[in-house]
């Protein structure tokens, strides 16, 4: 973007609450704005308002974005920051690797978590295919070869399992941490959010996610 917005006191942010300049780091407003909601539907003590906005810094707004502050002082937008893997130690953004598999002409639409393995976390890509068409080695090979071949070797999935639908918010967002805790075999609290809640039943139990 070429600037921040009127009326937006927008700063980046690293994990200790310092701004940042010319590094990605979490895109936040340090001051109230015009467009601001006030609360969440059916929270009455705005407790979920709060972790969703208010919980990492102090009465400072994040917004779940990684972004960047320019040395021309333009914004770049990284992509959500809420679903970060850490494959290796190495933080990566899930839209680094949604960017390449939107390149597979068989895939419609992926989702990608972090799932814990052998003491660290391995990448494991979820993908919705064209109608007919079913995963197979050569079309994991074309995914990975894409992945890798335009970002790095951590990117690259270890594990990519087809199925038939992905969980979205009803505002269109894909779910990733409720697949990620459905995975894990944890609770999913917040399902009304959700336009298809019961694609999160696909996500259970996978033999693929067993070894």
């Amino acid at each position: 973007m070429q600037c921040r917005g009127l009326g937006m006191a927008v700063d980046i942010y690293n994990d200790d609450g310092q701004p940042l300049r010319q590094q990605k780091g979490e895109l936040v407003c340090t001051k109230p704005f015009p467009s601001m909601p006030i609360g969440f539907w059916n929270d009455p003590d705005n407790s979920r308002f709060h972790d969703a906005y208010f919980a990492q810094f102090d009465n400072i707004w994040a917004h779940g974005d990684y972004g960047e502050i320019t040395e021309h002082d333009g914004i770049i937008i990284h992509g959500r920051s809420d679903a970060v893997l850490n494959p290796g130690g190495i933080r990566i953004g899930t839209a680094e690797i949604y960017r390449q598999v939107e390149k597979v002409e068989s895939v419609l639409e992926s989702l990608c978590i972090g799932q814990p393995w052998k003491d660290d976390v391995r990448v494991v890509l979820f993908v919705r295919l064209k109608p007919d068409v079913v995963l197979n080695d050569e079309l994991e090979a074309e995914i990975r070869q894409t992945i890798r071949a335009n970002t790095t070797p951590r990117h690259v999935p270890a594990v990519i399992i087809q199925v038939a639908d992905i969980p979205r918010t009803i505002s269109g967002k894909i779910v990733e941490l409720a697949v990620r805790k459905v995975v894990l075999g944890e609770e999913v609290k917040n399902k009304d959010a959700l336009a298809n809640p019961e694609a999160l039943e696909l996500f259970k139990d996978l033999p693929q996610l067993q070894k």
